[in-house]
């Protein structure tokens, strides 16, 4: 089974699937200057839940870019449900390959979804193409939320970095830091148990499954690093950024 399957799994009964909230979500779209009429790009969209809020809340026009079946069609539903037809388009495919229109948008987002491209830095050179020259970007990210970090947790987690580091790279790309909204213990703690509590469900109903024992171990593996590691060492974040004015 590989990783996006139990990412299927364990998000069963999850909309966001980042440790935020839907009051977070809404703060974000406002410190981006969400309002009628603007273009969102969200890649690495999943359930679409932030696109259909911003659309309630903000009235913008928005495309999700999601490589799961399962979390396109699950998009889809929810988008007709809530009706946002009219204005959010979901498409299925690989977000590092889709070919979207370039500095079209107001906003591109990638909402703990950078593996997309390898990276923190990486996501900011990819996504930008989609902005005109005044255009936002939304990014969430895991971070070290202590300087010092064990060796050992550093050797299981590549690619994570201090904020610090970070805002290095947000300026080397040609933006300003305009906000930052964390996750909270109580967002993390919510988002990990809700993972584990859909695949313990998952286990309930397939007891001869043959690929259950692998499922069993990610939820163990899943629930011994958080609790060891992950609780003390990792925050998360949403940052907006805002493209540098050189007159300043």
């Amino acid at each position: 089974m590989e990783f996006l399957d139990l990412k299927d799994i364990s998000e069963r009964d999850l909309e966001l699937i980042n440790p935020t909230s839907v009051e977070k979500i809404i703060t974000v779209g406002n410190s981006a200057g969400l309002e009628p009429g603007k273009r969102v790009i969200d890649f690495g969209s999943g359930y679409a839940e932030p696109l259909v809020l911003w659309a309630d809340y903000f009235g913008i026009s928005g495309l999700g870019i999601e490589v799961r079946p399962i979390a396109c069609e699950r998009a889809q539903e929810k988008i007709k449900k809530r009706g946002v037809r009219d204005r959010v388009e979901i498409v299925c495919a690989s977000a590092s390959e889709y070919s979207f229109e370039p500095h079209a948008y107001d906003v591109a987002a990638c909402v703990g979804a950078t593996f997309i491209w390898g990276g923190f830095e990486p996501t900011l050179q990819a996504i930008k193409e989609a902005v005109h020259p005044a255009g936002r970007l939304i990014v969430g990210e895991p971070y070290w939320n202590r300087y010092e970090v064990p060796q050992s947790v550093l050797d299981q987690l590549k690619g994570i970095f201090r904020e610090y580091e970070l805002l290095e790279m947000i300026r080397r790309q040609g933006y300003e830091l305009a906000y930052v909204v964390r996750a909270s213990q109580d967002d993390w703690d919510r988002y990990q148990a809700g993972n584990w509590q859909g695949l313990l469900k998952w286990l309930e109903e397939n007891p001869q499954h043959p690929e259950r024992q692998q499922v069993l171990d990610h939820l163990h593996e899943d629930q011994e690093w958080y609790l060891r590691f992950g609780r003390e060492y990792l925050g998360w974040a949403i940052y907006v950024l805002t493209p540098h004015d050189p007159r300043w």
